[in-house]
């Protein structure tokens, strides 16, 4: 088992970790260090001083004790007492038996020295209030009781040094975490700057701190830079690509129109719709959505309009809640819509209708799409979202063509923004039920 049960109580943050590591020990040596010394140095100065009062007394008993009367005996112990701000009186019953508090460490050292300085002592009492210590002794005129000021035994206010240590170590602390936590700031902008670049976010950083933390501040916008460039390389490049290959597409569907319809020439144009179709799709996964910049986006307007479309073309599909509540939150709406188009087309390409609807936490957005299809298997659904695969099993191909990167574009693009792809079951339609999720 080991230490594994620690780490549930132990802070989560960088910071918290790092006040628990420089807190937690300085405070325990200090208190540990401190009440020991504090302990025996006046565990020590109690002694010293519960032998000076056995001194007076034992003057006091020797006095009562050897006068000829009782009263002969106190009038000159009151002559010592007095002075030192002792009272003697003679009674009737011995105190008794030894009192002091528990949580009294200077009563039980005063109770021990006197016991074993002054023989006569039968019991000792201590008191907080009145604070007086009243001692007990054998006399040849029956229980002698004396009372003396607490003061007598023990320093004054013992804990103001460590209530001074403790003030001190806290003020230490405190300029210490300050300190650290300068140090950590930079650190926390450097993974704030890398996590809005995993959701296609740019915000402006500059390395700063320690040497180490502003080496992997330049090397991580080194490496954004070079991330950004290729990006850009390769936009261009599918750019080219698409020109190129659509000028060729454009040629063949102009020479088909002229050609009188036919069998053959309606398959024709039929493959050159697929073939520029396929190169659509093929160029929407390579390029992606990193030319695309996050903007405040309603949700609930976004899907409505895509339903819309898609009903709109003939497509049965319904927006289940078209009146939720959803807060606007930075997203690209444009992918956003061709992930959902993406979803929205399968749905219908398998099945026969669709339902959207809305969902989420406080944490995450959730855009549900729903079919009555065959679904995925649950083994399968992780390799469906990988491009160009097609699951012939899953999927009726009869009802369309495609180069399986419907699921992998939307995948893609819900990662662009820091969030997941989830593909399960319908429990309503009993098809595929594929959920996009954002982070808000």
């Amino acid at each position: 088992m080991g230490f594994a049960w620690l780490k549930r109580y132990m802070p989560r943050t960088l910071y918290g970790r790092a006040a628990a590591i420089l807190v937690v020990p300085i405070f325990v040596v200090q208190f540990l260090i401190s009440f020991e010394f504090i302990q025996r140095f006046y565990d020590d100065v109690t002694v010293r001083m519960t032998e000076t009062v056995v001194l007076g007394l034992f003057e006091i008993h020797r006095l009562v004790d050897t006068a000829a009367t009782a009263e002969a005996g106190l009038e000159a112990a009151a002559a010592i007492a007095v002075p030192l701000g002792m009272e003697v009186s003679l009674t009737d019953q011995m105190v008794g038996p030894d009192d002091y508090h528990l949580t009294d460490l200077a009563g039980a050292v005063i109770v021990r020295t006197l016991h074993e300085s002054l023989p006569p002592v039968e019991a000792v009492r201590v008191q907080y209030a009145p604070n007086f210590v009243e001692i007990g002794l054998s006399s040849g005129f029956g229980p002698l009781l004396i009372e003396v000021p607490r003061r007598r035994f023990t320093a004054s206010n013992p804990h103001q040094l460590l209530v001074i240590i403790m003030f001190f170590t806290a003020v230490v602390t405190f300029v210490a975490y300050r300190f650290l936590r300068n140090q950590l700031r930079p650190i926390t902008r450097l993974a704030s700057a890398a996590e809005a670049f995993g959701k296609g976010q740019m915000i402006e950083y500059k390395p700063g701190g320690a040497a180490e933390v502003r080496a992997a501040g330049a090397a991580f916008l080194d490496m954004r830079d070079r991330i950004e460039r290729s990006i850009e390389q390769r936009t261009m490049m599918l750019s080219g690509v698409s020109h190129d290959l659509r000028t060729p597409l454009t040629r063949l569907k102009l020479s088909l129109s002229m050609i009188d319809d036919g069998e053959e020439v309606i398959q024709l144009r039929r493959d050159v719709d697929d073939m520029e179709r396929l190169i659509d799709d093929f160029l929407t996964f390579a390029r992606g959505d990193a030319m695309e910049k996050a903007t405040q986006t309603d949700p609930v307007a976004l899907v409505q309009g895509v339903v819309a479309k898609a009903a709109g073309s003939g497509g049965a599909v319904a927006f289940t809640t078209p009146d939720a509540a959803a807060h606007p939150l930075m997203l690209k709406s444009h992918s956003v819509e061709r992930a959902l188009s993406n979803l929205i087309g399968n749905a219908l390409r398998y099945g026969n209708r669709a339902v959207v609807s809305l969902g989420g936490t406080a944490e995450t957005l959730e855009i549900i799409v729903e079919d009555d299809g065959p679904g995925i298997a649950e083994e399968d659904r992780e390799v469906a979202t990988r491009a160009f695969i097609r699951l012939d099993e899953a999927r009726n191909q009869d009802k369309g063509t495609g180069v399986g990167l419907g699921l992998a574009i939307a995948r893609d693009i819900a990662r662009g923004h820091g969030g997941a792809l989830e593909l399960g079951e319908s429990v309503e339609l009993g098809g595929l039920r594929a959920v996009l999720r954002f982070p808000r």
